[in-house]
């Protein structure tokens, strides 16, 4: 078995490439999964969010109001780091459950974690292998504010809330360029996951 970080920056594509892995027969992990489960209402990590941030960043069904939150935390880093000192730790908790499951049922296995801050959450320091998926900033800014519909602005000011691509890059095995040509970025994740299934 072994067992891959798969990050990158927001709107890099780092999903895509996911999926094109789990294609080639990778497990895939994933950590925003996770966080939505360890922040269900009545959780421990759901009632320090809501301690911490208010009652206004709930829903009426008591779920976190994600855009909510997500207002709060962007604007300022010492509430974002906050937010993730609650999360990260459990999520980290929930990721070693679920690799030693699928290590035990497939031990030959690529397992692959897509993490958006698998860096900044300390995480890579537990993989085998970091993949880190890149993107222009343009290319960033244009998919946030198609996707997330979100002004310039605001995808810039999301943008530069992770941590730089270049220090991402310095600490991957592996990088994938998120805007390659879709046949062209396939061959490029089938030639890594080759490579992996070999290690493993």
């Amino acid at each position: 078995m072994i067992l891959v970080g798969l990050t990158g920056g927001l709107a890099t594509g780092k999903s895509t490439v996911a999926r094109i892995f789990q294609d080639c027969g990778a497990l895939l992990i994933d950590a925003d999964l996770l966080a939505r489960l360890v922040v269900e209402p009545d959780t421990p990590a759901w009632r320090q969010i809501v301690q911490a941030f208010g009652k206004q960043i709930l829903r009426p069904d008591r779920t976190l109001d994600r855009a909510a939150l997500a207002n709060i935390v962007f604007r300022n880093r010492a509430r974002l780091r906050q937010l993730g000192a609650i999360i990260h730790p459990r999520v980290a908790r929930q990721q070693a459950r679920l690799t030693r499951e699928l290590a035990q049922k497939h031990p030959h296995a690529v397992i692959l974690y897509d993490a958006p801050v698998l860096i900044e959450a300390g995480a890579h320091q537990r993989m085998n292998r970091v993949i880190v998926v890149t993107a222009d900033r343009q290319t960033q800014i244009a998919r946030l504010r198609h996707r997330n519909h979100l002004t310039r602005a605001e995808a810039l000011r999301r943008i530069r809330t992770q941590m730089p691509l270049a220090r991402k890059v310095k600490l991957a095995d592996f990088v994938v360029n998120g805007t390659l040509p879709p046949e062209q970025l396939r061959r490029e994740v089938a030639r890594i996951y080759a490579e992996l299934r070999r290690i493993a």
